[in-house]
Parts: structure tokens; sequence; C-alpha cells
């Protein structure tokens, strides 16, 4: 499959890698029957994505590749890549990949093989190329035959020597080749990056003790390409996945179909229910009643037939089926009817970007109608401020774009007021935002709700109490005078000359 790119470089077409996410940061993928140089440390991911960039070639596209081993014997990476679910062998009976064994110990007498000398191994490389008509050729790694090598311009010759080959054969090539350090030096030798048309770095940084790693794209010679790094994991049974964040685009359909919150008296808040394609923000103190939002907004989607989906960040699936069980709600029951599909994960098992992709995965695979997220500020310790705000315009934006209806929960960290995830610039990103706070009165800890924020639509602009039972969330009325309300300011409440009930705060009694 060919991509051309924009007007702005128009007249270089592009060959689609298949890799999830990396052909968005490279607007359409490589520019076609040109050679890629991927750089990288030990542990970034240099082989996945050359065997990766055979391997959705053939799946996607029925193109064949020629995959050439300087470092590995072909059956150390038939059994290395099998538990990224491609099977090569079956491929290679089918002649859709083949190997160039360059390896320093190999034993498999049916692949091609060969010494270090040049010569012939392109000649070997041209064979195998044109006895499955190859359109796609990985290198890995050109460190291991340029060690014997003394001078570095006869490495630049040999490397441009290979270029030129490639280019006259019309195949699109990926070479590897390592690098010493994370930021510095492109390759090892210095001479790499100056042969090959395009250079894509893949990094592996440890920051406070959690390795992140990254990929960007250097140069694309002649063509348009999204700048600067992007977050990548490498997922069982799928490979590397990058996360484009940032080169994301506000292209998401919207709808004015509205839904269920599972709360009827919210739905009245909110102007007659939820719209299907937005997102909501539960923002509030621990023991305000998120989770049980969370429940109800699930237990809602179920009794209309739609199917729920809820990642638990906090809480075991134990305790989530044993809160839900003590408001009348039974999780187990919608598991088993397919439902609902309930995912508990501690947040420090991974890193933000291998949830990111478990989320994306779970959502293509079970095709929910609604998305609950309990709770996203537990993610929010296992990254930085940027690295947080990137994963939520992430799976805000995947959420969009299969227009489901999602519920995210944040705990603020004062009992009384106080900041919330509003403040990290999180409520940009999302659609309602509902505050749920504990209000002081007359000796009393209370509860209050409000709708701070509905996009395109009217909503109530009171704050309510609401009370906890066994029932579920019961929203009452408003509080008379709420100045400071929110802000962790106490109320008193006192009979007006009617015999009502109002609310107000203790520095406006006369």
């Amino acid at each position: 499959m060919t991509i051309k790119t924009s007007t702005i470089s128009s007249s270089v077409e592009k060959l689609a890698t298949g890799i999830p996410g990396f052909d968005l940061v490279a607007v359409g993928g490589f520019p076609i029957h040109r050679t890629t140089l991927i750089a990288g440390t030990a542990g970034s991911g240099k082989s996945v994505f050359a065997a990766q960039f055979l391997a959705e070639g053939i799946k996607q596209w029925n193109h064949s590749g020629v995959f050439v081993t300087f470092e590995e014997p072909p059956e150390d990476i038939r059994r290395n890549m099998a538990s990224l679910g491609w099977d090569i062998p079956a491929w290679e009976e089918q002649g859709k990949w083949v190997f160039v064994d360059a390896s320093p110990h190999y034993e498999d007498d049916m692949v091609i093989t060969g010494n270090y000398d040049l010569g012939a191994f392109l000649a070997r490389l041209q064979h195998a190329i044109n006895k499955v008509k190859a359109e796609r050729v990985a290198i890995d790694s050109l460190g291991a035959i340029f060690t014997q090598f003394q001078e570095a311009r006869v490495i630049r010759l040999e490397l441009l020597r290979i270029a030129t080959i490639m280019k006259q054969m019309q195949v699109t090539t990926v070479m590897t080749t390592e690098r010493e350090q994370e930021y510095g030096n492109i390759a090892r030798f210095g001479v790499e990056e100056f042969v090959a048309d395009n250079v894509v770095i893949l990094r592996n940084s440890l920051d406070e003790q959690i390795r992140h790693r990254t990929i960007e794209i250097l140069k694309f010679r002649g063509t348009y390409h999204h700048k600067g790094e992007y977050p990548f994991t490498v997922v069982p049974e799928e490979g590397l996945v990058v996360v484009p964040l940032s080169a994301i685009k506000l292209n998401q359909q919207s709808t004015d179909v509205r839904v269920s919150s599972g709360n009827s008296k919210l739905d009245d808040m909110c102007g007659g229910g939820i719209f299907r394609d937005s997102i909501i923000l539960v923002s509030g103190a621990t023991g305000t009643g998120k989770t049980l939002m969370v429940t109800e907004f699930i237990a809602g989607g179920v009794n209309t037939g739609e199917r729920c989906l809820l990642l638990a960040f906090e809480e075991s699936r134990e305790q989530l089926f044993r809160n839900a069980k003590g408001w009348g709600v039974d999780y187990q029951q919608m598991e088993e009817s397919g439902q609902l599909k309930i995912i508990s994960a501690y947040p420090e098992n991974a890193t933000l970007e291998d949830h990111l992709a478990t989320i994306k995965t779970q959502i293509e695979r079970f095709k929910p109608d609604r998305l609950a997220l309990d709770s996203i500020s537990a993610l929010e310790r296992i990254t930085s401020a940027k690295g947080f705000r990137e994963f939520v315009i992430g799976i805000a934006s995947f959420v969009k774009g299969h227009q489901l209806a999602a519920l995210f929960t944040a705990t603020t960290p004062d009992l009384i007021g106080g900041k919330s995830v509003t403040d990290a610039h999180i409520s940009t990103l999302t659609d309602s935002i509902v505050l749920l706070r504990y209000v002081e009165a007359e000796g009393e800890i209370r509860r209050a709700i409000t709708v701070l924020k509905m996009r395109g639509s009217m909503h109530e602009k009171l704050i309510r109490e609401y009370i906890i039972d066994g029932h579920g969330m019961h929203i009452g009325e408003p509080f008379g005078y709420h100045a400071n309300l929110l802000t962790g300011g106490s109320v008193t409440m006192h009979h007006n000359n009617t015999g009502c009930v109002n609310w107000q705060p203790d520095c406006t009694i006369t």
C-alpha cells in the first residue's frame, strides 16, 4: 500500500508501515523505495521494529519481505517474534518471508547463508529479493558487520553501496544500528545517518526508576513528518505500538443523542442526560461517591442493552463486586451475560504507555458502548505532569473516535473544598465536569454535588445535597445560599419565617 503525502511533498510517495500509530507520526509511512536507518540503544526495540515492518506488510497488504540478520540466528528470531503473534515459519513456507543469515552462529541449512564479504552478501540479498519478489527489506543490525572495517570512509562507502542497490531494486528498506547513549551521536560509527535517506531514533530512557520508550523521526529526506518524541510500547500478541498524542487531529464526529448517566436526577441536572460521545469527569474527595457514580453509570448502560467496559486502578475485582452488590448491582451477572467487562490493574505494574495501549486494545476487542475509568488520578502518580496530560489526550481522542460515552473519576487531595483535577488542565479535555464535595454544616459533614460544565448543552447551575444509602445516590434539594460552599466554607442551617430550611455561611448570620 502506498500513500501520497500532502501538497507539502506531493512528489514523494510513501509506503505505510502498518505499525500502529507510527504512520500517523510519519504522515503516511516511509518514503517508498528508500532506506531508513533505525537507531537505538540496547533494549530500545530496534529488532522488533524491523521485524514488524515485514510482518505488517505481509498481514495487511500481502507484501513479501527479506530479513537480513547479522547477529541472531534465524531460529532465535522465529522463537522471539512468536510471542508477538507472528508465525514466521508459516510465512516462510508461503514464500512471503525469507532470511538472509549472516549471523556468527547458525544451524539452519534452509536459509540463505554466507560470510561477511559484502560482495557475496549483496549477491545473496539480491537473489532473495528476486526469489520472493520482495517489496520490503529489513537489515538487523549494521553494527555487527561494520566492526570488521577500521575506517569510517570504508563504512560509509559500503553503506552507500547497500542503499543504492536497494533503491535500484525498488524495495523499501530499514536498517538498524546501535547507539551508545540515548542523547548524543546518532549511531556508533557516526556516518550511518549521512548515508540513509531517513533516520528514526528509538530511545529507552530511565526516569525515576521507570523505563520510558520513545520514537523520533529525525529526518525524512524530501517529505514531511511530525516533529518530536512520541511514546511507544511493545504489546504481547501485537508488537510495537506508537502513541501519537500531539499528532492526533481534532476531526472526531459529534452527536446530539443523549443517554442516561444512570441517575435520573443527575440527568435532569445535565439537561436531559449526557451526550453519547461525551467524556464526563467526576471529581471529588475520597468517600464522596465517585465509584458509586461509576456503578450507576455502568448499570444504566446495561439496563438499556449497552456493553460496558470498566477499568479500575484503585480497587480489585472482588472489592468492585462487593461494593456494587451493596448498592443492588450484580456485576457478576452482568459479566456472565457478556454486557460488562472489568479490568483491574495496579498503576505501577506498567508504564502509562502500556496502560494506554492496553485500554485501546480492550476497546477494539470488546467494542463497548460505555467506558468507565476509576480513577484517572491513580495513573497520574506514575508519570510527569506532561506525560499525564498526553495520556489523557490520547485516551480522550481514542474514546471520541469510537463515539463512546465515558466517565472518568479523579480524587481531590482535600476532604473539604480544595483543588481538583481541573488544576492540571485536564478539564479542557473533558466535555462535562461533575463536582462532589463535603460540606460542613451544623457540626455535620454533608455532601454536595454540582454540574460545573457541560459542553454543548445548558445545565443546572445549582449546588444540591445528596445522600448515599444501600440503594445508591439520592440527589435532593439545592442549598439555599452557598457562597464559598465548594471551597470549604462552613454553612449553617436555619429556619426562615416561612418555616423552610435555608443554608448560609456562618459569617453571614445576623
